[in-house]
């Protein structure tokens, strides 16, 4: 299983997923989704950890938005 593990969901369902052994490719493809798919209403971008208990990395859009 890979390390990384990035989902978009738009509501609460994920509709795409995918996962990196990588960091700095799984951090690219966050910064490419969140341009390519960012403008969809709803829309959440998740960057995840696997590898230390399913830590978020990184999320779009920021909470406080």
């Amino acid at each position: 299983m890979d390390r990384y593990h990035l989902t978009l969901s738009i509501g609460a369902r994920p509709v795409m997923r995918g996962w990196w052994s990588d960091a700095a490719t799984a951090e690219r493809k966050y910064t490419r989704w969140i341009g390519e798919r960012g403008g969809v209403d709803g829309a959440r971008i998740t960057l995840t950890d696997e590898q230390d208990s399913g830590r978020v990395l990184k999320s779009w859009p920021a909470e406080d938005r």
